[in-house]
């Protein structure tokens, strides 16, 4: 092609005169890449310091399939699809573009193995056996491999030019030496990475996804122009390969090199049903883990809950180490995942024992989309662990090696159990007395006490469902329904504190004001539809991205992978920052109306009331949450116990300020005690029927917190019988002082 020159497109402007090769212009001020051709910016790009570069789909990893007893070549700009040595299509073809065109409509792949003729007068067909040598043009053994995208490195740009030069060079009379120049390439560059080293660890865990990806695929095919027998390379540095031939009468095959050891069933290697040579192999590369340093590890969800259940700890985001060199392990059977048999790996490293803050894992690197990694626990078990070996039995291969993670564990404190147990379950008695009282008392009933009673329920609820079923993880969606009730309840009881402050806020705002129905009129409007649905919202939209985030190996509570539990300190946190600018705006007002007002008393009780519920209010709706942040550090023990003792008893501040320090519910409950006395007085008078104590029960049980009447005691009714456990929040410091700082007998004065 070339440099284009300024011309005009369809819609009349110039084109890019500076578009490089592999290019066309899109308008004046972009190019966009040929077909298999791509630069850093994507197909289309504006920079002129672009260039648009092949791109690889034979990988690694492949974007491509071409089926079994195929592989893919790349070319510049595009890809075909041919058949190993000895074998051709069924319709003669020599290449194809996909495994579609190397199956039926059966999904029968087509591949068929090359008659060759015998030296006899007569002519007959024979399968080619492992042993024969191929018969395929150079080069066809040697897969592409092209280095990772986005890597500036010299020393990775001589390596590639390296493999390059193998695989246009590369011979299968002489493919033992191919493969150890190519071990002897690795090996060198991971004994030097030189500028490899100053590269992000996001993209050196890149290159060594590539390398190890790479060197597997190039590995598995060269190996096919194998005769028969056992190869064994050791490079300068430490890198080692051990390959193994498939030979008659074998049925398990062992590789051993200084640090692992390898063990399988030849039956694994013959399963895909591949009539080629049957080859394992392994590789290990004690250099690759410069560039695997500091690389996540991800522990599976059942053995997080294995390991909780054993050790009784919370594990925290594990700092994992290397014990063993990387190895790969490969085999001519392609499909390499859910082995029949398991393979067992025996690990030598230097002396260490786990201390009770660290676990030994046997992991492999698995590669994620974005051509990078993280080591996974899955489908490896660690067999047995001593001071310096570790056995590992995986069902699939790859690359794998053993480590230690230390975790930062969170051991739970049987004090704090205590605590817990013992403040909610006085807290869910007093939700439900404090519930009952706005219910059932008539004088006090109003749009405040509605308010109330919606966030004494939702509270109650949310606390009695965490009390009996936080800990339901068997079940993986019970506990997912269980974690998106618990956000909902508790987002609801939020939501209702945040009605709370914005009732509270507008009584003070009309303080002088007789009428008070514009503000019940606008809350009673909002209260349902904001207390209800807004936490709704959350929850569905929550649920609908990422419904798996909901519920955890050891609580049914919210994940927090990928920031899903800002679902619910995000609102937490915008509604704590709205209460507190509502108190601000509240305490202001009552103290500008407090020096304004005459010393009337019934005024002046009203706006000290209102003082105190401002004061208070404070921290009921979500102060003590900040005690929950600052558990970091050396206070974080202190803040802990401050935590669980202050929520724990949330339910016990609202029946204290709601009802005990209100003045009308005091007397409405003294009335209830007298006419419980007197009741009492009066059966040990008399002898009265079943059907008058039944009259006169349902009669005063009408009249409770409405008239000043005699009751029978249904307080029996009122008290359930099984409260537990909870550890949740938002309650009061220092109520109880200001309770009595502020309720004088007679109201008169603030001293």
């Amino acid at each position: 092609m070339g440099h284009f020159h300024p011309h005009m497109d369809s819609r009349g402007s110039n084109c890019a005169p500076w578009c490089p090769l592999k290019s066309t212009c899109v308008n004046a001020t972009a190019c966009r890449c040929s077909p298999g051709f791509s630069s850093l910016s994507g197909e289309i790009f504006t920079s002129r310091l672009d260039s648009c570069h092949d791109i690889n789909e034979c990988g690694p990893p492949p974007t491509v399939s071409c089926g079994k007893l195929a592989d893919c070549q790349n070319t510049e700009g595009s890809y075909y699809c041919m058949c190993i040595p000895g074998y051709v299509l069924a319709s003669g073809e020599t290449m194809f573009m996909d495994e579609s065109e190397n199956t039926d409509h059966l999904g029968i792949y087509l591949a068929l193995p090359i008659p060759r003729p015998l030296p006899s007068t007569h002519t007959h067909t024979e399968i080619l056996t492992p042993s024969e040598p191929p018969l395929s043009p150079a080069g066809i053994f040697f897969p592409t491999w092209t280095p990772p995208r986005g890597i500036k490195s010299q020393t990775l740009s001589r390596f590639f030019q390296r493999v390059q030069d193998l695989h246009r060079e590369f011979k299968p009379d002489f493919v033992q030496n191919t493969i150890q120049d190519l071990i002897q390439g690795v090996d060198e560059l991971l004994e030097t990475p030189e500028d490899l080293k100053a590269l992000p660890r996001s993209e050196q865990h890149r290159v060594a996804t590539n390398l190890l990806t790479g060197l597997e695929n190039s590995l598995r095919n060269m190996s096919q122009a194998l005769s028969n027998g056992t190869l064994t390379f050791n490079a300068s540095a430490g890198t080692d390969l051990s390959l193994k031939l498939w030979e008659q009468g074998d049925r398990n095959v062992i590789l051993s090199q200084n640090q692992v050891k390898m063990m399988l069933n030849w039956d694994v290697v013959h399963d895909s049903g591949d009539s080629g040579p049957s080859v394992v192999g392994l590789i290990s590369t004690p250099g690759m883990g410069k560039l695997l340093a500091e690389a996540p590890l991800v522990v599976e969800p059942e053995k997080q809950a294995v390991l909780h259940e054993a050790h009784k700890i919370s594990l925290q985001e594990p700092s994992p180490v290397l014990l063993s060199d990387v190895i790969s392990a490969f085999m001519s059977n392609k499909v390499t995942q859910n082995l029949s048999s398991p393979v067992t790996f025996i690990f030598s490293h230097h002396s260490v024992t786990a201390g009770p803050t660290q676990k030994v894992f046997c992991v492999f690197w698995e590669h994620s989309q974005d051509g990078s990694g993280h080591w996974s626990t899955r489908g490896c078990t660690m067999v047995n662990s001593r001071d310096t070996s570790t056995t590992c039995q995986c069902t699939h291969l790859s690359s794998f090696a053993v480590l230690m993670a230390h975790y930062d564990v969170q051991e739970d404190d049987p004090v704090l159990a205590v605590i817990t147990y013992m403040g909610l379950s006085l807290s869910l008695l007093c939700l439900l007395l404090a519930a009952l009282t706005f219910l059932l008392c008539k004088a006090i009933q109003n749009t405040s006490t509605s308010l109330h009673l919606q966030l004494s329920i939702c509270l109650f609820l949310a606390h009695l469902l965490f009390l009996i079923a936080i800990d339901q993880t068997k079940i993986k969606m019970l506990c997912s329904i269980i974690a998106g009730a618990l956000h909902y309840l508790y987002l609801a009881s939020f939501t209702w504190m945040l009605l709370e402050a914005l009732h509270l806020f507008l009584t003070a705002r009309n303080l002088k004001v007789i009428n008070y129905s514009s503000v019940s009129m606008l809350m009673k409007k909002l209260m349902f539809p904001v207390g209800y649905g807004v936490p709704a919202v959350i929850v569905a939209i929550s649920a609908a991205s990422r419904p798996h985030l909901y519920g955890t190996p050891t609580r049914c509570w919210l994940h927090t992978d990928k920031g899903f539990i800002w679902t619910f300190l995000g609102p937490i946190c915008t509604i704590f920052s709205i209460n507190l600018a509502f108190f601000l705006m509240t305490f202001w007002i009552v103290k500008k109306n407090l020096s304004s007002l005459n010393r009337d008393v019934s005024t002046l009780r009203n706006t000290r009331m209102l003082t105190f519920k401002a004061t208070a209010q404070l921290f009921i709706l979500g102060c003590t949450w900040c005690l929950g942040v600052l558990q970091v550090g050396p206070a974080a023990h202190i803040m802990a116990y401050l935590f669980t003792i202050i929520n724990s008893l949330q339910g016990v501040f609202i029946f204290l300020v709601y009802c005990l320090l209100s003045h009308q519910v005091r007397e409405q409950y003294k009335k209830w005690f007298k006419g419980v006395r007197k009741t009492k007085a009066e059966s040990e008078q008399y002898t009265l029927s079943s059907g008058t104590m039944s009259n006169a029960s349902k009669h005063s049980v009408v009249r409770f917190c409405s008239v000043p009447r005699a009751l029978t005691n249904p307080l029996g009714k009122f008290v359930p019988t099984s409260l537990d456990n909870l550890y949740i929040a938002v309650s009061a410091l220092g109520w109880l002082t200001l309770g009595f700082l502020l309720d004088s007998p007679e109201g008169t004065s603030l001293s």
